[in-house]
């Protein structure tokens, strides 16, 4: 690898997905680095980077899954332990961006906590992040480092085109996700319908309202960048299902699965598969077949491959 500047890049990782950091070495052919980074008894964080880091390129993988709070103060203390040992250039690698929902101010006397987060991790000392589908594109814009955003949406499209499902219909679950629900239904000359919906307050209730678009008759795929309880879409499959739909399959770039989502999801018998990237670890959270885990490894192993070595990162996607 060219050294673009830097010394030989070194990938660390927190707790939050070490499945994922191993992958990405063996994807890099380079060893992992070591660190350690555990907690006392007092539960104060503490971490030592185990390698000579000095004018290299570091890259510190830590996906903000549960515990999120726990996560960001793993990766932020690693941020400031590479600086501190004169790291060349720091990337914090991000597959799931926490807070992503909280990238405005639609209430009242609320934080955009998506922003305060950017604000900490430029604080700590990360150079640049390197993330996957962030929920709200204006979240970009939060930092003044560069940041290049990675998409799902080739392995998902690549995915369905394997199944070659006949007379397929993509579905949005909601208005703001058409546009990639659309490029999904292009790719896989397929139909576009959207689900319209309504969210009652903070406690994600959702009402779904009607269809537009034509599934009588039709399997669907719905498309979404990330299942946390599981209320969209579940609106969205009785929505669709009610519509006429056959069956139902449904995709996301991120699995976050609270509060027993999965279980609700695969209990619905129209819904015949679930898929969603690696980007928050499963941790065993069902074994049914139907739930189905994408790699995200070979993606962000070529996209650090092409930061390091001063290549496009966005020509990955055209």
């Amino acid at each position: 690898m060219q050294s673009n500047g830097y010394a030989n890049l070194i990938i660390l990782a927190g707790n939050s997905h070490r499945a994922m950091s191993a992958e990405i070495c063996a994807y890099l052919e380079i060893p992992e680095a070591r660190a350690e980074v555990f907690k006392f008894r007092n539960d104060n964080t503490f971490v030592r980077i185990l390698e000579n880091v000095r004018q290299r390129d570091v890259y510190i993988l830590q996906t903000l899954s549960t515990p999120v709070n726990d996560h960001i103060m793993e990766l932020l203390i690693m941020i400031d332990a590479a600086k501190r040992s004169s790291a060349g250039r720091i990337t914090a690698v991000i597959p799931y961006y926490a807070y992503g929902r909280s990238d405005k101010k639609d209430q009242p006397r609320v934080p955009i906590t998506a922003r305060l987060l950017a604000d900490l991790l430029t604080t700590a000392g990360a150079n640049r992040v390197l993330t996957v589908d962030l929920h709200a594109g204006q979240i970009q814009g939060f930092f003044n480092i560069p940041v290049d955003v990675l998409t799902a949406e080739k392995l998902i499209v690549n995915y369905f085109k394997a199944k070659a499902l006949k007379d397929l219909v993509v579905v949005a679950p909601d208005i703001g996700i058409s546009k990639t629900a659309r490029n999904v239904a292009e790719q896989l000359d397929a139909p576009l319908a959207i689900v319209e919906k309504r969210r009652a307050g903070n406690d994600d209730k959702v009402e779904s309202l009607n269809v537009i678009g034509n599934v009588a008759g039709h399997p669907v795929l719905t498309i979404d960048d990330e299942i946390d309880t599981g209320g969209t879409l579940l609106s969205a499959i009785q929505a669709v299902s009610k519509a006429g739909a056959t069956e139902v399959y449904s995709s996301a770039t991120h699995g976050v699965f609270s509060d027993g989502a999965v279980d609700r999801l695969l209990s619905v018998e129209t819904l015949k598969e679930l898929v969603v990237t690696d980007s928050v670890p499963s941790n065993g959270v069902t074994d049914d077949p139907r739930l189905v885990h994408l790699q995200l490894a070979p993606l962000m192993g070529e996209a650090i491959r092409r930061i390091h070595d001063g290549e496009s990162v966005g020509s990955l996607f055209r």
